[in-house]
């Protein structure tokens, strides 16, 4: 969720004012983000207007999750090849489009359709962000506009549930939940107008090639895992559950083959094996894919937990998360220096803190006889404490240990599955939520939260190669 597909330093010719360029780029960096959050607070709301059932809300989320995720690469590296700008263009028309699409979808069927399209837009749109900033800005600029694109990047997880709540509270021209997604209809329309005329453009030299088969591999793949565990309970397990149950291992061993058979013949796979070989890479690609996770279950279990369970409505849901978001952007500002002394321990210590906010906002929900905002947001805080020290520096302390012909494509891998953990969790999370009980999805959420501290556990205290 911090980063994409990071370009070789010297790969374009930097433009005389990129800072004119930036609140522009941060906006294709908020936008992705924000939707991915933003619907979580309306989900009751969908299920009511659209006669949507459990299955069909969690595809609304995780739906836009999978598809960003399986094409976050190709997006970069679609830049790389044809131009950042032009993909930056047609990525935030493509998203638009597909907000518009969403805002007036008729059916749940036709939202997730929609969704999936705006998840292609968002992969598009996104990897171009951090791309510009690499190739536009040098040094202590570089830096501070890099710490600029990871807390907007995540502040917006925060800032999508408020904003959705107060959107659904106001119920702006009596269209419900519709203005969650029509908002951004203006909001990229003139990020358009002023991208084609401040955002310079840039490309690398030598462009990989897009992988396109290993694209659609992952996709079949994680699709293949995630459609039965959503919709099986809903209905009942039929047949074709466990056959794409059965289907994931060979569907995963040919494309960890096709990836391996691709490099060796000298091509551009979309996860190299070689990449897997450096130690620090294979454990930091674990330990972002479990807080990802994590990140993705518990702000859905969060929402539905206090809508579905406790009686708030969206505006009091998405104020509970208020605090927590305040908390995230102060604590992002500052955690790069944490890192700097005391290195990897400081995102240890994050997961462990996101567990105790996990453990306090489980007490409050099962003991609190009237739950309030007040009382709600208190836990909130603190998992917005260990969010941001882990979320804010994760991906960049792996990428400062990395060789740096290597850190390019690990950006992109991380990426892909920071996305993907936050689809699997909405999906996965929000099977036992809905399962069993908010109780047992947050005992799921601490175990993702203890894991993730035992996986950075197992990186080097301050990276220093692979």
């Amino acid at each position: 969720m911090t980063t994409a597909t990071l370009p070789a330093a010297t790969a374009t010719t930097r433009p005389a004012a990129p800072w004119r360029a930036l609140p522009i780029l941060l906006l294709g960096a908020f936008l992705p983000i924000l939707d991915a959050f933003i619907v979580n607070v309306a989900l009751p709301t969908i299920g009511r207007t659209l006669n949507a059932g459990p299955a069909a809300l969690e595809l609304t989320v995780s739906g836009y999750g999978v598809a960003y995720a399986c094409t976050l690469v190709a997006g970069g590296r679609l830049g790389d090849r044809f131009g950042r700008k032009r993909m930056l263009l047609i990525g935030m028309s493509a998203f638009t489009v597909a907000s518009a699409a969403c805002g007036l979808a008729p059916t749940a069927g036709a939202l997730i359709a929609f969704r999936i399209l705006q998840g292609l837009g968002a992969a598009l749109l996104f990897p171009q962000v951090l791309a510009s900033i690499q190739a536009g800005f040098e040094g202590a600029d570089r830096q501070k506009a890099l710490g600029l694109f990871g807390s907007m990047a995540g502040l917006a997880g925060a800032v999508g549930q408020i904003l959705g709540g107060a959107l659904l509270a106001w119920d702006v021209a009596g269209l419900s939940w519709r203005p969650l997604f029509l908002i951004n209809v203006p909001v990229g329309i003139a990020a358009v107008v002023l991208g084609r005329r401040f955002v310079p453009e840039t490309r690398a030299p030598r462009a990989a090639r897009v992988d396109l088969w290993g694209a659609l591999l992952l996709a079949a793949t994680i699709a293949l895992l995630l459609l039965p565990i959503t919709l099986g309970r809903t209905e009942e397990w039929p047949l074709w559950t466990w056959l794409s149950l059965a289907a994931v291992v060979p569907a995963a061993v040919t494309f960890f083959w096709t990836q391996g058979r691709q490099e060796r013949r000298g091509g551009n796979p979309l996860l190299p094996p070689s990449l897997l070989s450096l130690r620090l890479a294979r454990r930091a690609l674990l330990a972002i894919l479990l807080f990802a996770t994590l990140i993705g279950g518990f702000l859905f279990t969060v929402a539905v937990t206090l809508q579905m369970g406790h009686a708030f409505g969206p505006m009091a849901a998405g104020l509970a998360m208020g605090p927590c978001a305040i908390t995230f952007l102060w604590i992002s500002l500052r955690v790069g220096r944490w890192v700097s002394r005391y290195g990897v321990r400081v995102l240890i210590a994050g997961a462990l803190i996101f567990g105790l906010g996990i453990v306090a906002f489980a007490a409050v929900v099962q003991y609190a006889d009237h739950l309030s905002v007040v009382v709600a947001a208190i836990p909130l805080v603190v998992v917005g404490v260990g969010w941001a020290m882990v979320l804010s520096p994760a991906i960049g302390f792996v990428l400062s240990g990395l060789p740096a012909d290597r850190a390019g494509l690990a950006g992109g891998v991380l990426s892909t599955a920071m996305q993907m953990g936050l689809a699997l969790g909405a999906s996965l999370l929000g099977s036992v939520l809905f399962a069993t009980s908010s109780l047992v999805a947050l005992g799921c959420c601490l175990v993702l939260a203890v894991s993730t501290a035992i996986a950075y556990a197992r990186l080097s205290p301050r990276p220093a190669g692979s």
